[in-house]
C-alpha cells in the first residue's frame, strides 16, 4: 500500500464537483486519509509550484491556483500514484482516455480539475507541504 498527494482544483471547486471526483477515486479503490478544503497564498502556490518558476506559464498557474478554494487530500491505495494518475487522464482533457477525470471534468490544459503526485518521492514532499503527520488517519 502506497499514498499518493491531490488537489482537487479551483475551476472544479467552483463548479461543486468535488464530490463527483471523489466518487471516482474511491471507486478506483483510493481511500482519502486526509482532506481539507483551503486558500491557497500566492507564497504558498509559488513554493508548491517552485519547479515550474522560470518557465512562461508559471504566473498565470500561480493566479489560477490561487483564483479560488482547493481541496488538498492524501490517497492510500495499491500502487496510488500510478492509479491516481491512470484515472487523472493526460493533462490536456483533449488527449485524456474517456471515463478519467480530466476527460469528464476539465475545461482546458490549465484548468483541468485535479493534480496528482507524478512519483512516489514526490507524493512524499507534497504530502509534507500540506499535512502533519497528525492530520493524516488511516
Amino acid at each position: 500500500m502506497s499514498r499518493t498527494f491531490s488537489i482537487i482544483k479551483p475551476d472544479a471547486t467552483k463548479r461543486n464537483i468535488t464530490g463527483a471526483i471523489n466518487k471516482i477515486i474511491e471507486d478506483n479503490n483510493l481511500m482519502i486519509i486526509a482532506q481539507k478544503r483551503i486558500q491557497l497564498s500566492k507564497e504558498k502556490a509559488e513554493g508548491f509550484y517552485s519547479i515550474h518558476k522560470n518557465k512562461p506559464f508559471f504566473n498565470d498557474l500561480i493566479q489560477y491556483m490561487t483564483s479560488g478554494p482547493v481541496i488538498v487530500q492524501v490517497l492510500h491505495g495499491e500502487n496510488a500514484v500510478q492509479v491516481y494518475r491512470k484515472i487523472m487522464g493526460a493533462t490536456n482533457p483533449e488527449n485524456a482516455e474517456n471515463g478519467t477525470i480530466r476527460k469528464l471534468y476539465a475545461l482546458n490544459i490549465q484548468e483541468n480539475s485535479v493534480h496528482g503526485s507524478d512519483s512516489d518521492e514526490n507524493a512524499i514532499t507534497e504530502i509534507n507541504y500540506f499535512f502533519d503527520d497528525s492530520e493524516i488517519i488511516i
